[in-house]
């Protein structure tokens, strides 16, 4: 893939797109269910990287 990834603005902003869009889903649009469970996923990991990053400097700085 050439493109880069998303950081956690772009990383979140396409899973709050992916959550409205299969919630206003009257019936499952199947034809593309797994790439947008893909695409959130790979959103989803970038995300909750960076989260973890930011928890663990947070500990770091207030540890004593």
């Amino acid at each position: 893939m050439s493109k880069k990834d998303p950081g956690f603005k772009e990383g979140y902003e396409i899973l709050k797109k992916n959550a409205a869009l299969l919630e206003s889903q009257e019936e499952p649009d199947i034809d593309n269910l797994m790439k947008i469970v893909e695409e959130s996923m790979s959103a989803y990991k970038v995300c909750k990287a960076r989260i973890d990053a930011v928890q663990e400097a947070l500990n770091e700085t207030f540890k004593e």
